[in-house]
């Protein structure tokens, strides 16, 4: 049985995909983990269509959730077609909705190749995207993006986008092995940027 949805503290998740862009060393996809803290097995067996993914989150009830978050085990943008189509569905066939959140890597607009930034309008009320660094080089340490440097400009542009478009922007680092220094640069970055810092704690093994 694929897991297309889960709960976790009071939210429900979508995993869409499993692809990703980057080989981030903090990722539990790694030491052969096929899930984590919040479910089993987020290995897809295939990527469900949205036909799939619409049956499954419409089989929940929306009014236990305070939260609908587009995350799992891969960077969920690859799918943002489906992903809005999808919002768009529930929006329509659920009373009260709780608020949708997207979980990324912020490099939507690198891989897909256009700026994908007004279609969140209107449709998701939070996004999270990972920062991860408070220079290039240690982004693409942490990370690993396909793109190398190049990732770190557009996942920084891709939040300056947002805010035009998505009421809550929130740019998340993992505290483990960061210094107070690196914490204050990226803090600094999301000043300028006029978005949130949220500080995870790291998950281990």
């Amino acid at each position: 049985m694929m897991t297309i949805s889960y709960e976790y503290e009071g939210a429900l998740y979508v995993n869409l995909t499993n692809r990703c862009d980057c080989n981030c060393v903090f990722c539990l996809r790694h030491n052969g983990h096929k899930g984590s803290i919040y479910a089993d097995d987020l290995w897809l067996e295939h990527e469900p269509s949205r036909e799939e993914a619409l049956a499954d989150l419409l089989a929940r009830d929306f009014s236990q959730y305070r939260e609908l978050v587009f995350c799992g085990f891969g960077e969920p943008m690859y799918r943002t077609d489906d992903l809005l189509w999808l919002v768009d569905q529930l929006k329509e066939r659920v009373p009260n909705l709780p608020p949708v959140r997207i979980n990324t890597n912020g490099h939507a607009n690198l891989f897909l190749g256009r700026d994908v930034t007004p279609e969140l309008k209107g449709r998701i009320d939070t996004i999270s995207i990972s920062l991860n660094g408070s220079t290039p080089e240690e982004y693409c340490a942490v990370t690993q993006p396909r793109e190398g440097t190049k990732a770190w400009d557009a996942m920084l542009d891709f939040a300056r986008k947002c805010r035009d478009y998505v009421p809550h922007v929130v740019m998340t680092i993992v505290d483990k092995d960061k210094t107070p220094e690196e914490i204050a640069r990226c803090r600094a970055i999301t000043e300028e940027l006029g978005v949130t810092l949220r500080i995870r704690a790291y998950i281990p093994d």
